[in-house]
This record gives C-alpha cells, structure tokens and sequence, in this order.
C-alpha cells in the first residue's frame, strides 16, 4: 500500500518527528519514542517518488530533530560567548542545516537502493536491511567527518532502561543505533501489513521485533567485565561558578577558598575537580596552595584531580589539561579532541575573524597526544577524558582495556539551563556501559555523579548547586567485545549490508528488466 502525501504536508510531518524525537533522549527518556519517529520516516522514505523526495524529507526531519535537540547551541554562543543575536541564529540554523544533511544523505541512498519494486519482499529488504543501513552508516559520518559531532546519536535514546542498551557492550553506541534502526524497520513493516491482518504478512516483523528485544535483553544481563581490587572512596566536586564570573579575577579567590574548603572537609582517596576549575595556568597557580592541597590528599594515601591549563612557552601552546597531585607521582592529561570554533579555531584563514566576534576565554588550544595512557592514581588506572571528548567511544577505548575507571570532568555551564547537561549525562552512561567500567563525572555546574558499569546512575548531584558528592567505586578489568574491535563490528556489518542492497538494486538491469 502507498500512501500519497502532498509534499508541503510530507515536509511538516518530518520535521514535527524530528522534533519530538528529542523527547526520547534526556531528560524526557521516551525511548520508544524516537524508534516510532523513525518507523514513520522510513514509511515516508518508502513511499518517495524519488531519491530527491526522500532526501529533501530526511533534511526536514533532521532540522526538527537538531534545531529541538541542540538549542543550547544558540545558548553558548550568544549568552555566554558573546556573539550578536541575529548572527547566533543564523550560526545555529547553518549548523543545524548542515548536520540535517545526514539524514538527507540517508534518505537519498535509501532511495536509490530501493529502486526494485513494490512487492512485498522488496519492502521487507529495503526496511529491514537498505534503510536501517543507510541511517547507521550516515550516522557513523557525522561522528567522523570535520572532526565529527555525533551527539544525540540514535542510541543514545535507549541508555540505560531499554533492553536495546543490552547491545552497547558488543557493538558500541553505533551499534545500538544499528539495532534501534532495525526495530524502527520492523515496526514500520508491521504497520504496514496490519491491514492485512493476515498471520502469514505480520510474522516477519513480529518476529524481528521479539527478536531484537529478546536478544537485547540477554546482552544486558550479562555480565562483561570483572571487578578487580577494593572500591575506592570518592569526592567529586561541583564547584557551581557561573560561566559569566568564572574568568573575573576577583571571583578567582572565591574559587580558590570555595576548593580548599570542599578538599578539607573530605576524607575520600581519590579527589576530582571539574574541568578548568581554576581558570588560571598551572605556572599561575600559588605553589604553597598546590602543596597544600597535594599534602591533605597524600596523608590519605590518595590523589587529587584537577582541571587546569597548561602552557607551553616553548612550543608557545596550551592545553586544556587535568593534573593529578597527591601521593602517586604527578602527571598531567592533555585533552585530544578540541571542540572547532571553541577550543581551535579551525580552517584559520577563512574563520580568523570568529575570534574577534566570540569572546571566549583560552579559545584556541592544541590538541593533545594521540594516544594518552591512564592516569595512576589511589591505587586505580583513570582513563581521562575532558567534556565533550566523552561523546567519541572510539576515542575513549584507546585507555581500555588498562583503565579500570573512566573519569570525564566538564564545565556544562557554558550551556546554561538547557537540555545539553543531561543529554551530557546520557553519553556517559553509554561510555559506562560500551566499557564495563564505572564512570566518575565531575562537573562544575551538573551533571557530577557516579555511574555503574551497566549505565545506571549509582549517586549524583543536583544541577546548579555547590556540593560535594561522595561515594565508593569499584574498578573492573577485562574488555568488552566493544573495547577490543571498536566501530569495526558494526561498520563491517552496515558495509555488508550495503553491498547487499546496492546487489539487489542493480539486480533488475543486470537482468535486463525495466526499474521502477
């Protein structure tokens, strides 16, 4: 059966799904919601006329999903990075358009891997294989291409309540986009069959269905890797500074005075501050504060963490780092992955003028090593990552499987009170449960807290609050199947995927039949 919708009305449609996606993922966490948005796209998809239609209507539903998912993008560049109203809304609708072609490019290989006809098998394969296929591979581009911005990914949606989850330790987060994409295949098979409500049409995607759920289900109860030593006792920090006084130097002895407070008053073994909490270089910082606060760690056998820059006069860079001090030996992670046009400047010649429109304290660092190795500190391996770093599993895996804890520190506040704090959340909980390692976050503004190795929340603080959050963690050992091949499993399977369907669209001119 096709369904002829006028292309204005098929337009709104996709973006009002689009849209309400967004209510899949955090804070709302209506998984299911997302899966049935996709099931009807992918029935708009199949009814296009052409690769154009389908292409033009996948843009549409990506302009509602990113321009409700990422509105904090117009947050951070206008409230606190300056930049002039009408020149932030037309920086964040040309973001949210260029990534929108994404799902555009899916729906435009879709269709043109669809092209075999109308039959019900044909419907069967390009739902449950061509489709599915094609949304995971544009996905993995967008977590790829210029740097990659693959936040609020399909599978993000079902951390950590929905059986689907159970397929993250295997597959990654791209591999639950994969499983979710299937489902959404299915789902839309089933609606269109149920007219029919005829046994033999609706067994295939109901099995599908059950399948997928039951299999997810499995995953998850499995337990993946070991734990390993005695917990540790924790302290993260929220030190709560607003982003708009964070960088004023006479707010600078507050913060100071607000640390060594919240330092003192605990007991716990491994200390760890958010990302930049002193907003200073670390040459800056008053040697007898750091000796200090090295010797309250220390006489607990224990370390403290640190978000800080580093400069490097001779190299003449910074980085955006975290230092460890206390009883280990003093070392330093230097963040990897910079976010484009707020911590580089990228493509310098064209862009060179952003720096002069945002005003953005230490906006230009250098990226740094390739593959850093974890952090030893309180008797555990830390693998480091420093906010947005979090959102690449492929990245983070590169401290696994020696890590036995990941820790990630942030400075949300850039984003007020919006939606990207807890969506921030929720891609830690997908690193928790892709490495079967326990996730300590602190975070100046929230979300700070402690997330089991299955994705669970185990203790975390309030939002927009000064608090300490203490409590015990345990590190594990061992490698999910995630850690040891990465992207590889669900790329291999999305790639042979598409070799199938590209065989079965050129199958009617290889038999000299007219496509349809």
């Amino acid at each position: 059966m096709t369904v002829r919708v006028p292309a204005l009305a098929r337009l709104a449609a996709a973006a009002i799904l689009g849209a309400v996606s967004v209510f899949g993922f955090a804070p709302f966490r209506l998984a299911f919601l997302p899966l049935l948005a996709l099931a009807l796209l992918f029935m708009l998809w199949r009814d296009a006329r052409s690769p154009r239609m389908a292409a033009t209507t996948g843009l549409a539903f990506g302009l509602g999903f990113f321009l409700s998912g990422t509105s904090w993008i117009y947050v951070s560049l206008h409230t606190f990075g300056g930049m002039p109203a009408l020149l932030t809304a037309v920086a964040t609708f040309v973001f949210c358009t260029i990534v929108a072609g994404y799902p555009a490019l899916a729906g435009w290989l879709s269709a043109r891997l669809s092209r075999g006809g109308g039959t019900a098998s044909a419907d069967a394969f390009r739902l449950l294989v061509a489709m599915p296929a094609c949304w995971t591979a544009c996905e993995l581009l967008r977590g790829t291409l210029l740097t990659g911005f693959p936040w609020l990914g399909l599978g993000y949606s079902q951390v950590p309540g929905s059986p689907l989850a159970g397929y993250a330790p295997v597959l990654g987060s791209y591999g639950v986009t994969l499983v979710c994409a299937i489902f959404a295949g299915a789902l839309a098979l089933l609606m269109l069959r149920l007219p029919a409500m005829s046994a033999r049409w609706l067994a295939l995607p109901s099995a599908v269905l059950a399948a997928v759920v039951a299999a997810g289900a499995a995953l998850g109860a499995h337990s993946w890797t070991p734990p390993v030593g005695q917990p540790v006792t924790v302290a993260l920090l929220q030190g709560d500074v607003a982003q708009e006084r964070k960088f004023r130097p006479e707010v600078l002895p507050l913060i100071f005075a607000d640390y060594k407070e919240m330092i003192e008053k605990t007991d716990a073994r491994l200390i760890i501050l958010p990302e930049t909490a002193f907003p200073i270089f670390l040459h800056e910082l008053d040697p007898e504060y750091l000796e200090e606060l090295a010797r309250r760690s220390a006489e607990r056998n224990g370390d403290l963490l640190f978000g800080i820059a580093i400069a490097d006069p001779v190299a003449r860079a910074y980085f955006n780092a975290v230092v460890s001090a206390g009883a280990s030996p003093p070392q330093a992670y230097r963040k990897r992955h910079l976010v484009p046009f707020g911590e580089f400047l990228p493509f310098r010649p064209i862009f060179a003028w952003v720096l002069d429109v945002l005003q953005i304290p230490m906006g230009d660092f250098t990226a740094g090593p390739e593959n850093p190795p974890p952090i030893a500190a309180a008797g555990q391996q830390l693998a480091l990552s420093i906010c947005y770093e979090d959102a690449f599993g492929s990245e983070m895996r590169r401290q696994l499987p020696a890590a036995t804890m990941l820790v990630n520190v942030s400075n949300d506040a850039w984003f007020g009170d919006s939606l990207a704090a807890e969506q921030h959340w929720q891609i830690a909980q997908m690193r928790a449960l892709e490495s079967g390692r326990v996730m300590l976050r602190a975070n100046n503004t929230g979300v700070t807290g402690i997330i089991d190795v299955d994705g669970t929340a185990l203790a975390r603080l309030p939002v927009f609050v000064k608090r300490s959050l203490a409590g015990t963690a345990q590190g594990h050992s061992g490698a999910t199947p995630y850690v040891r091949i990465g992207e590889w499993g669900v790329t291999a399977i999305v790639a042979l995927a598409l070799l199938g369907a590209l065989a079965v669209a050129r199958l009617p001119v290889l038999l000299g039949a007219p496509r349809s």
